[in-house]
């Protein structure tokens, strides 16, 4: 895996994790529900698990058509692969406005019996890949199963993993300030992450 796959991806992951509207439906729900911080952290783990599943479904999707591209692959990673990261980032910093990704303001009654309560959760999440990563797995495919293989795994344990940390922080008393500008600018800092490794790209 190049160095600006990997310093993207890591950084697209640790983003998406930290955005409250991932986990923090969690967490109030919980409270509600009187669950332990432990039983928390279960259901965030599936629920992150579920996340994580479909977005590295159609990751390996869009995978499949950078392993086409593999017997051009120079010409694909010197010149396409850059201008598509960049084009890429622009679009998502356009569209920032009108991104939905995982708002679970009220779709959930927690009326529900539990085990209904979590598994509408866990679909919820499932029904809302993180489209942004799929860019960097179309330039993984180009460099072989591995490089995708490598790419799945770092975002899956990244994404699920910063998900239960932070549950965990706020579930102990972390005063989050102002997180909804961090979630309202989510489209804008991940369209800015594919520019700078874009731009990563065509220097190196």
């Amino acid at each position: 895996m190049t160095a600006e796959l990997l310093f993207g991806s890591l950084a697209l992951s640790l983003l998406h994790a930290a955005i409250p509207n991932h986990w923090l439906p969690i967490v109030a729900i919980g409270k509600r529900q009187a669950w332990t911080a432990g039983k928390a952290s279960r259901i965030t783990l599936l629920a992150g698990s579920a996340h994580a599943i479909s977005t590295v479904l159609i990751g390996l999707l869009v995978s499949f058509t950078g392993w086409q591209l593999a017997s051009w692959t120079e010409i694909f990673m010197e010149t396409a692969a850059p201008v598509l990261l960049i084009a890429l980032g622009l679009v998502f910093i356009w569209r920032h406005y009108y991104h939905q990704h995982f708002h679970l303001h009220n779709p959930v009654s927690e009326q529900l019996p539990e085990k209904q309560l979590i598994a509408a959760l866990a679909m919820a999440m499932f029904l809302s890949p993180c489209l942004e990563i799929g860019a960097f797995f179309l330039m993984a495919g180009s460099q072989g199963s591995w490089a995708v293989l490598q790419l799945s795994l770092l975002y899956t344990l990244t994404t699920v993993g910063g998900m239960i940390v932070w549950v965990q922080l706020v579930w102990h008393g972390l005063k989050l300030a102002n997180w909804h500008a961090l979630e309202h600018y989510a489209g804008i800092i991940s369209g800015v992450v594919l520019i700078l490794a874009g731009i990563f790209s065509f220097l190196h």
